[in-house]
């Protein structure tokens, strides 16, 4: 059986997932690390996506982490939060052609061999479905729980219920869904617009009796924060497209707490 122990140090890791690409998940799993920094966590982030980097881009770093003689890797750090990337030490166009054992190896290593410190939360940022890379780390680590990440959109919403259920069958515990580019207010009239539809993101929730944590809007900044290396949560929580970054934070850390007070856990069917 794999050793599924907790990693020393580390008081909640929480998996950011995604049915499908395309919803935002690194961006949300991004500024969540930075808000929780902001809010007097300490925190790490691991960019568990293997074959599409993106964590380094976001935050605007191209910097190698170390290697000490006995293995262990240092994390870089970018606006307070320790983090590793495959984009760190794989820079550049060139692809990554690799087998389910290679990104179980790598995972372990990002996991195992990377001096976290201690730290309040892991956010391990995973790639889109349910293949490999999440296999590896339920398997083999102690999981406190997972935050799904989808749009309003139908299609979004049907591999998210995938992801869910997925999760469920191996017994991690959802913290709850957070619907991004929930709505876009216009400039001018200030009027919501629900350019991927309305209220799909709460009903998913509402389905699996889980939270809904947040409602991110469509703002220009959070793109450009993202496409700059200055995510908005990094500007304070009164920058624009920010608050609803913090506020999904505080939700993610009052579930977290909420699960981790329980002697059990929720009890959940593996199905």
């Amino acid at each position: 059986m794999p050793d599924k122990s907790s990693i020393p140090g580390i008081k909640n890791l929480l998996a950011v997932a995604s049915g499908k690409g395309g919803v935002g998940k690194t961006t949300v799993a991004v500024n969540l690390a930075i808000a929780l920094q902001r809010l007097g966590s300490t925190v790490g982030l691991l960019d568990a996506d293997v074959y599409g980097p993106n964590v380094p881009l976001m935050l605007g770093s191209t910097e190698q982490p170390q290697a000490l003689e006995n293995r262990t890797i240092i994390p870089v750090e970018a606006y307070g939060v320790k983090f590793i990337s495959m984009g760190l030490l794989n820079p550049g166009d060139k692809p990554l052609i690799w087998r389910g054992p290679m990104l179980h190896s790598v995972m372990q290593q990002f996991l195992r061999s990377v001096s976290w410190g201690n730290l309040d939360y892991l956010i391990v940022d995973l790639p889109p479905g349910t293949g490999d890379v999440q296999l590896s780390l339920i398997q083999t680590t102690s999981v406190s729980g997972a935050v799904l990440v989808t749009t309003p959109s139908i299609v979004a919403l049907a591999d998210v219920r995938k992801a869910i259920e997925m999760f469920r069958q191996v017994n991690v515990e959802i913290l709850g869904v957070v619907e991004n580019m929930s709505y876009f207010a216009c400039p001018h009239c200030k009027s919501r617009i629900d350019v991927f539809g309305h209220g799909e993101g709460a009903r998913l929730a509402q389905t699996f009796n889980v939270p809904l944590l947040g409602e991110i809007e469509i703002d220009p900044q959070i793109r450009i924060g993202g496409d700059s290396g200055k995510p908005v949560a990094s500007l304070g929580e009164d920058a624009p497209g920010a608050a609803s970054m913090f506020a999904m934070a505080r939700n993610v850390a009052a579930r977290a707490e909420q699960i981790s007070k329980s002697s059990t856990g929720p009890v959940v069917q593996i199905l």
